[in-house]
């Protein structure tokens, strides 16, 4: 059953549907920052719920961009144009110009140090609303999302939770857009298992971010499911240097695959990963189908691997939404004093056989 507050997300949804104004076109190359769309109708914000109650609003049947008078800060993740991130960016453009608001962009290479520090310098800017990646963690990031929070500023995540700030701050419009990280990860080794016919005994690896608090849920999901079928599991942590550029990972692959000729399945925790599997398994002389690759997120490339058969089996996290959504949350609770909502993107697999369904959206980061 559909949790309440999912139901009332979807028919909020639907009502700014059927009455936005015809959305923007979607950036297929690398980003440039938006221009604020212009306003033709808004009504005062509001504090967030928990401190004050909302300031009546024109309903949103009244047309207009209802959210034109707020400030966001929002955080695609990073690198600027790199796979995955322009797709979260992509989802964030277009509910600005459904809904009107300012927003900035802050890109951080996926490096958790540099998502910290650009918190604080969003913060000190005294926007409206913050939609944060979690990469740092709660024991990281609580403290400042609580300074934050004092000075009237929503606060909300996408792609990596951070369960106790969200707890502590959901009425205030704390939610939460991604996967369910370690049912993820987990999810994705089942189905690997399945779909690639390994029996126990027979090795495989892990490439991911087991280090990283709260994100490193997902690779441990995949280890754990691939241990459960009694396979021989490698780990390998994802370098600071491939984790911003996938393409730095290269010697790594094939120097692993060199020493473990007898490895049959390996998972790659990382959606710019993912993407360069045909390039890994070429520097390292294997042809599809010599090693079953399984992995996060869609993008061109990753379709151009599927249907060539360099890779084999993709959940997709649905990152668009990640990016629509967090601004959504945050103008609600700005103008409409909603609270946080929390909302699993992160569900259905791709392989070759839908794979050319989910394509042309791929071309377009979308999907």
């Amino acid at each position: 059953m559909f949790r309440f507050k999912t139901i009332m997300f979807l028919v909020v949804v639907v009502a700014l549907a059927l009455t936005a104004c015809a959305p923007a076109s979607q950036p297929t190359s690398a980003p440039q920052q938006p221009a604020a769309p212009a306003a033709t109708q808004a009504s005062a914000p509001a504090a967030p719920a928990a401190t004050q109650a909302p300031v009546t609003a024109a309903p949103a049947a009244a047309g207009g961009k209802w959210c034109s008078k707020v400030h966001i800060v929002f955080f695609p993740g990073g690198p600027q144009g790199g796979v995955f991130a322009v797709n979260v960016y992509n989802g964030a453009v277009q509910a600005t110009a459904d809904l009107g608001p300012k927003v900035d962009y802050e890109w951080s290479n996926w490096d958790p140090q540099t998502m910290i520090q650009q918190f604080q310098e969003a913060a000190a800017t005294k926007p409206d609303g913050i939609a944060v990646m979690g990469h740092p963690g709660d024991q990281s990031f609580d403290s400042l999302i609580d300074a934050a929070e004092a000075q009237g500023i929503i606060v909300t995540s996408q792609n990596t939770p951070l369960p106790q700030a969200q707890a502590k701050y959901s009425a205030n419009g704390f939610g939460y857009v991604g996967a369910q990280l370690y049912d993820a990860g987990f999810a994705l080794g089942t189905e690997a298992v399945k779909e690639s016919g390994v029996k126990p005994g027979d090795r495989a690896m892990v490439w991911g971010l087991k280090s990283q608090p709260t994100r490193g849920q997902r690779t441990q999901g995949a280890i754990d499911a691939l241990t459960k079928a009694g396979l021989t599991v490698d780990y390998i942590e994802i370098d600071s240097a491939t984790n911003a550029d996938p393409t730095q990972g290269t010697a790594t692959f094939t120097g692993y695959v060199s020493s473990h000729p007898d490895v049959k399945l390996i998972v790659t925790d990382h959606g710019g990963l993912t993407a360069t599997v045909g390039t890994y398994l070429q520097a390292a002389s294997k042809k599809p189908g010599d090693i079953f690759m399984a992995g996060f997120d869609m993008s061109p490339a990753t379709v151009d691997a599927i249907k060539s058969g360099y890779e084999n089996l993709v959940i997709d996290q649905q990152e668009w939404l990640q990016g629509y959504l967090p601004i959504l949350q945050i103008c609600l609770t700005k103008v409409y004093g909603f609270s946080g909502l929390d909302i699993n993107t992160g569900a259905g697999f791709v392989n070759k056989t839908n794979v050319d369904f989910i394509a042309p959206l791929a071309a377009e980061n979308i999907r």
